[in-house]
């Protein structure tokens, strides 16, 4: 892979960290409850306990948060809120006498009353005792090795305290004060805490006491709806260049905006994202795009010089369009993702196949817009697996006017049937072709070379199994009605099989979506 200023690259951190040494600390032992408690017990009110941790050393003006331990119910969140194969992981640990908390995204959701998109559970408990207490378990990671524990069809991810506490990057090292007046849970907690990668993720939650402990500030940054970094965000980049795109991620679906740092520091670090493998960049490409924040998503990769690495193609559109880094105008594309969106939420997301063919779909409209009738039957043609015939008499009975703001759309045209059944057939060879292009080293890294004061890489995450599946989503409007295909009847998403990718929810959520942005209900 070729990537265009790259030379030199290097981040250093401009800070020292020394946390204590954990061999220095006993190993924690909590003994067994007498009385184990379910989840299901009524909360119990505790009184918040604060701790003053100093200053940061480097930084006398910056204080550190104080430490909190503040009551769940206070705060609204109920155990009724966790998912029921959770609640079983919990008290299968729970039972056998270890700690368990839920830690990270999933605290924070339950905070501000969202879905949470899956829970993670930390524990006292090494990774083989927690093996040993599930009959379908086993440990995966080799870097940062976690337990993925199997609750029917949901897997459970539960990390142990014994095994972040070795997560420390040995390149990159930070300076805090000691905590003082701390027990040894709590320090535990606490260095923990140090290893999240932003403060409203490093909440820690303890269901059965009903507490949320906070020690990083992480409740304050959420009432102030930001996004920072734990660390200083020029190490904490470099330790793990994939926070960019989590941060970016976060920000996108909670609304969030960045600490000034940090935003800082997302665009001048870019273009480390490209020591991901690529594997992990389609993972939080799809978190970004499948999971009911699309829109958001692709405004900020676009604004902190993201797009032109990661999508460099839909990058090529925005500078040719005059779209402006901080515009808070729109365009066809963000409308498509905007009406994605509309669809799809953190329990119910879409299978990767469905945005990248949108992608595809409104590159190859850009590069020669249509008459609306022909992306009309080109949807519909989608929808039924390739019967032109149906297709071209019902999109004929259209009357809403298209929305006349894209320059997508051209001036509609008075066509026969043999004009327009040919038009659609030549558009679905384009949107093939531009998926080839899109999985193509070559012709990604062409498709910003006439702006060369922006950064560009040849980057191609696509696999060619999601290639070919989204190939299989188009190709039966060349090819004609497919033998055995059934459309979908009616409009209720059965999302279950959309987020396995099943061609009939694919094809029916994409017609849905191109017809919602052409068509929009607003206009008469």
């Amino acid at each position: 892979m070729t990537i265009s200023g790259l030379n030199g690259f290097a981040c250093r951190p401009h800070f020292s960290l020394r946390l204590p040494l954990f061999h220095c600390i006993r190993k924690p032992r909590f003994g067994a409850v007498a009385a184990i408690e379910t989840l299901d017990e009524p909360d119990r009110i505790i009184d918040e306990k604060r701790h003053s941790l100093g200053e940061r050393v480097g930084k006398k003006d910056h204080k550190v948060p104080e430490w909190k331990k503040l009551n769940s119910k206070e705060l609204g969140i109920s155990t009724s809120m966790i998912a029921k194969p959770t609640k079983k992981v919990l008290n299968g640990l729970k039972q056998r006498g270890y700690e368990v908390y839920l830690v990270g995204g999933c605290v924070r959701d339950l905070i501000l009353k969202r879905i949470p998109k899956d829970f993670d559970i930390i524990t006292s408990a090494e990774l083989k005792e927690v093996v040993r207490a599930f009959s379908r378990c086993e440990i995966v990671g080799k870097r940062f090795p976690i337990c993925h524990v199997h609750i029917g069809t949901t897997i459970v991810e539960v990390s142990s305290f014994s095994t972040t506490g070795r997560k420390f990057n040995g390149n990159v090292s930070y300076d805090v004060q000691s905590p003082i007046d701390c027990d040894e849970k709590d320090y535990i907690r606490w260095r923990n805490c140090l290893q999240r990668d932003f403060t409203i993720n490093g909440l820690l939650f303890d269901p059965y006491a009903k507490i949320v402990y906070d020690y990083i500030g992480g409740l304050e940054d959420i009432k102030k709806a930001k996004v920072k970094t734990v660390v200083p965000a020029s190490a904490s980049f470099q330790d793990d260049c994939a926070r960019i795109l989590r941060a970016v991620r976060i920000a996108a679906r909670l609304g969030f905006r960045f600490s000034r740092e940090t935003a800082h520091f997302l665009k001048n670090f870019a273009c480390s994202i490209l020591r991901l493998d690529k594997g992990r960049l389609l993972m939080e490409m799809n978190y970004m795009l499948a999971y009911g924040s699309a829109e958001a998503s692709l405004r900020l990769l676009w604004k902190f010089g993201l797009l032109e690495v990661l999508l460099p193609i839909q990058a090529a559109y925005f500078v040719h369009h005059g779209f402006r880094r901080r515009d808070k105008g729109t365009n066809m594309l963000l409308s498509l993702l905007s009406n994605l969106d509309k669809l799809l939420a953190p329990d119910r997301p879409c299978h990767s196949s469905l945005w990248l063919g949108i992608l595809a779909f409104h590159k190859a409209l850009s590069d020669r817009p249509r008459d609306p009738l022909v992306v009309a039957i080109f949807c519909l043609a989608v929808h039924n697996g390739g019967d032109m015939s149906e297709a071209l008499n019902i999109a004929r009975r259209i009357t809403k006017p298209h929305d006349i703001r894209f320059h997508e759309l051209s001036e509609p045209g008075d066509k026969d049937s043999e004009s327009l059944n040919d038009e659609v057939k030549d558009f679905a060879v384009s949107v093939k072709r531009v998926l080839s292009m899109m999985t193509d080293e070559y012709c990604v890294s062409q498709a910003m070379a006439k702006y060369p004061q922006a950064p560009h890489s040849d980057l191609v995450f696509i696999p060619l199994p999601l290639y070919l599946k989204v190939c299989r989503m188009f190709d039966c409007v060349r090819h004609g009605a497919e033998k055995g295909f059934v459309p979908k009847q009616g409009s209720e998403i059965n999302y279950e099989m959309l987020a396995l990718g099943s061609l009939q929810e694919v094809r029916h959520t994409f017609a849905r979506i191109v017809f919602d942005t052409v068509y929009p209900l607003n206009l008469t």
